[in-house]
């Protein structure tokens, strides 16, 4: 790749990440400020990126809106903070007992708890939201296997649009778990015979594997999507062998060893060749209990068809965004657990680049896949700052929950020490995710 392009590709990264970090923390200091408004606490300040101020209004409650010049991050000064922070009072104010409760330092323990804690939260409410409204707007798959879209494949399709499929390899699927199973007992053979209900018919058919090589995402941040491997490419041969089923393809990925593998790919009839070279990653474990190692091009596996949607009621798409949100937070702090006990490596990790890296590819891959990553980047940003690190909101909560027990806030002296100390941790901690950027492939 030239010069230009790869600064090309840096700069749609870049916009892209901007784009998704500025909604993040919009949504984060809103939290902030919604919660302080509510709980009487003024905010004098709202403002998205730092430095220098590029537009700013003042509206009716005396708040100042304004955008600023460096995109990475925001604030919300409340009345009588002596900085962004909110932290420390400004002794110099000269506020009156009834001014002084519309501050942050003078507001009660509760009403400066829930205030700090409301930035976390809206990051945690935007992840369902957007889990929610993918599920909402996308739909789930139909209670029984239908045939929807067929995906072109160099073979001759057998099946149909609308056909409902009640048997696969002898195997009864009336309904999607059942599907699931026969799929994963499906012999490595070019054909398969399956039944299916065809305009009130039962048709006893032999169709090509039901999970053939076909390639149905790109998984951000991976060989494939730096080769332009795209969804609907079929994988004709890997490594020098021919392939029938996906699985075949996962077999010399993982056997591999990081090693270059080429493969001759099938993609609206033309046939071209790549050679791409797996990168590892750290991957849950099929039965739940941590982590994996395993080579990976990155893409996801298809069918020979896409399932027929239905759009799921309120209720359902309500627990199904709670559940994937829910198993969005235990792989994330399985994650965070088995890094620092060493057990998968530091290159899970993503900094500032890779961040950049994974926004640009997921808005290239298109809007549900961006926002299908904005979710994760936003649960993330919203579970760091829990951490108990001054600077932090966990920070700020700990400093609470210290004054909640002893009646007292931490001395200014302790919390110029402690914030002095939080402020090390975290420019380490983002120095160490940039390091990972850089060496990590």
């Amino acid at each position: 790749m030239d010069i230009l392009g790869m600064l090309g590709g840096g700069v749609w990264s870049a916009i892209f990440f901007v784009i998704a970090l500025s909604i993040i923390v919009a949504i984060h200091e809103y939290g902030h400020y919604i919660v302080g408004r509510w709980t009487g606490i003024h905010a004098e300040v709202f403002s998205l990126g730092f430095g220098p101020v590029l537009f700013s209004r003042v509206d009716r409650r005396g708040t100042r809106w304004q955008l600023a010049a460096i995109p990475f991050g925001g604030y919300v000064k409340f009345l009588g903070d002596s900085d962004a922070a909110s932290v420390r009072a400004d002794p110099g104010l000269g506020l009156s007992a009834e001014e002084r409760r519309h501050t942050m330092a003078g507001a009660p323990l509760w009403a400066r708890t829930l205030t700090v804690a409301a930035g976390p939260m809206a990051n945690f409410i935007l992840t369902f939201v957007v889990l929610f409204g993918l599920i909402w707007a996308v739909g789930i798959a139909q209670d029984q296997p239908t045939v929807g879209r067929l995906v072109p494949l160099p073979q001759t399709q057998t099946l149909q649009t609308g056909d409902v499929i009640v048997e696969v390899n002898g195997i009864a699927t009336p309904d999607t778990a059942s599907f699931v199973k026969a799929l994963e007992t499906l012999p490595r053979t070019p054909m398969v015979s399956v039944k299916v209900l065809r305009d009130g018919q039962e048709l006893a058919l032999q169709t090509p594997n039901l999970q053939p090589p076909v390639v149905s995402s790109v998984q951000v941040k991976s060989a494939a999507v730096d080769a332009g491997l795209q969804p609907g490419d079929v994988i004709l041969r890997a490594g020098g062998r021919d392939l029938v089923s996906f699985t075949d393809l996962q077999d010399v990925v993982f056997n591999s060893d990081g090693q270059p593998v080429p493969l001759t790919v099938w993609r609206a009839g033309e046939t071209f060749d790549l050679t791409l070279t797996p990168r590892r990653r750290d991957v849950p474990a099929a039965d739940g209990a941590g982590f994996e190692t395993k080579w990976f091009l990155g893409l996801g596996s298809g069918l020979t068809f896409e399932p027929l949607t239905r759009s799921p009621g309120l209720g359902e798409s309500l627990q199904l965004g709670l559940q994937q949100m829910g198993e969005m937070v235990v792989t994330t702090f399985s994650g965070l657990w088995h890094m620092v006990a060493g057990q998968i490596s530091a290159c899970n990790m993503s900094g500032v680049i890779g961040m950049a890296e994974v926004m640009g590819d997921a808005a290239k891959a298109g809007w549900q896949t961006f926002a299908g990553m904005l979710a994760v980047l936003s649960l993330g940003i919203g579970i760091l700052n829990l951490f108990p690190i001054p600077v932090l909101d966990g920070g700020h909560l700990v400093f609470y929950a210290y004054e909640a027990v002893t009646g007292r806030p931490p001395s200014d002296g302790a919390l110029r020490v402690l914030m002095a100390v939080g402020l090390t941790l975290l420019l380490s901690l983002m120095a160490f995710a940039l390091l990972m950027d850089v060496t990590c492939t």
